[in-house]
């Protein structure tokens, strides 16, 4: 099932907002409840961990930023 543009933007705009902070903090929790690793250890996870929640929804962000394909054309007068 395809989502049209407008929907794939109001989703966009929902993992946004609620869930990339609600992730940010379950990374933290999870990273904080194993001892602490060296810093080059730990930008690893964070820095791998950062590049992971995005795989999911790559459909969704795709072509965001363009201009809606399914409007009428604009008519310049």
């Amino acid at each position: 099932m395809a989502l049209s543009y407008k929907a794939r933007r109001r989703w966009a705009l929902v993992i946004l907002l609620i869930g990339l902070p609600a992730y940010v903090v379950a990374a933290v929790t999870l990273v904080g409840l194993i001892e602490r690793p060296s810093v080059p250890v730990e930008l690893a996870i964070y820095v791998g961990l950062g590049f992971l929640w995005a795989l999911p929804f790559r459909f969704i962000f795709r072509g965001i930023g363009q201009p809606d394909p399914d409007a009428p054309p604009q008519r310049e007068d």
